[in-house]
């Protein structure tokens, strides 16, 4: 075998181990942090910051800036807007860029929503339901808030990976799915817009207390 044969086998060997080295690395890429550490870990930090501000919590800077540091960026905004959107996310019935808006207009109205919720926090606690991995594509962890009447408010949160990271993908209040819930009231939204999409994104306002 001739030497130029010889460096050929090598180079094709070397680049089929890289390249399986690859696919393997990616094939078991995951999160390093488990559902219920992710979920735990931003709600202690979301509620250190909320203690921490407990006398200015009705600035509504404050509370914005609170929520876009804590809760922002591990909510996949795209994906939850998606599941709002439903059959009007598709090609048939919008744009590119009109989702975009609605993604756009969406994350606004979530945001307020939230600040508007901790803006009443009154030093309640949780606790983090025993966790079960079943290897479900969108695991969820539960906790249990409890409220200042001493009841305790069940919360879910459905995660997705994206990207080695966990991100919340849904939300379950009390028995209530956040995205279905949203989905309701923008399918209406749009029917009561004549089928003008553009009208129904420009006027949707997510209500989270209509489902209780």
């Amino acid at each position: 075998m001739t030497l130029l044969k010889t460096a050929t086998i090598k180079k094709t060997t070397l680049g089929l181990s890289l390249a399986g080295m690859m696919v393997s690395s990616l094939a078991f890429a995951a999160p390093s942090e488990t559902p219920p550490d992710f979920v735990k870990r931003i709600s202690d930090k979301l509620i250190v910051e909320l203690k921490q501000n407990k006398a200015s919590l009705n600035n509504a800077s404050v509370i914005n800036k609170i929520v876009a540091q804590n809760i922002e960026p591990y909510v996949d905004v795209q994906g939850f807007s998606r599941l709002v959107m439903g059959q009007y996310y598709s090609n048939q019935y919008s744009t590119a860029a009109q989702r975009g808006r609605f993604t756009k207009n969406f994350r606004d109205s979530v945001i307020k929503t939230y600040a508007k919720g901790l803006a009443q926090y009154n030093n309640e606690g949780y606790t983090l339901r025993p966790y079960r991995n079943t290897g479900a594509k969108y695991p969820v962890v539960t906790m249990d808030f409890k409220a200042n009447n001493g009841n305790k408010i069940p919360v879910s949160f459905q995660l997705i990976d994206k990207n080695n990271q966990w991100k919340i993908r849904n939300i379950n209040v009390s028995g209530i799915d956040m995205a279905l819930t949203f989905r309701d009231q923008f399918k209406a939204n749009v029917q009561q817009s004549g089928g003008n999409i553009d009208k129904a994104i420009a006027s949707f306002k997510p209500d989270a207390e209509a489902g209780k």
